[in-house]
């Protein structure tokens, strides 16, 4: 390889447009594998917060749930008996009002971890605007 090497330079020191063009081609190669790799990382990444966004929504839901049917009943007919002079449906309103916002909050929070600005592989993104650079700097 070394003798191929002398092969292409001329007597000047210099190396030949053939020699440079493979150099570059061999180096865009090699870039592009690093971009794929990259890209690869980052997503498996992105894809751990969508499960954890995912985690969080089902259990917001489940919460809701779970809260209607136990520990809201007993809030309703505890509001309805002692403070309310027995209008229950009206401590059923407040309660599921309460309950509600509770459930808002957690679906919220799970859709902003799915939001599109945290999906985007921003680092990969960089990297790819910083090689174009660098590309149009070698053909220039």
């Amino acid at each position: 390889m070394a003798a191929d090497r002398h092969d292409v330079e001329r007597n000047d020191g210099q190396r030949s447009l053939g020699t440079l063009l493979r150099d570059l081609a061999e180096g865009s190669a090699a870039l592009v594998r690093d971009e794929v790799r990259l890209a690869r990382v980052e997503f498996t990444s992105l894809l751990g917060g969508v499960g954890r966004g995912t985690v969080s929504v089902a259990t917001g839901g489940v919460l809701a749930l779970l809260g209607a049917l136990a520990v809201l009943a007993g809030l309703i007919l505890l509001a309805g008996d002692q403070w309310l002079r027995d209008r229950y449906w009206l401590a059923a309103l407040i309660v599921t009002g309460l309950a509600g916002a509770a459930a808002l909050w957690f679906a919220k929070r799970g859709l902003a971890l799915l939001s599109p600005k945290r999906l985007a592989p921003d680092q990969t993104l960089a990297t790819l605007q910083e090689d174009k650079e660098w590309l149009k700097r070698q053909l220039t």
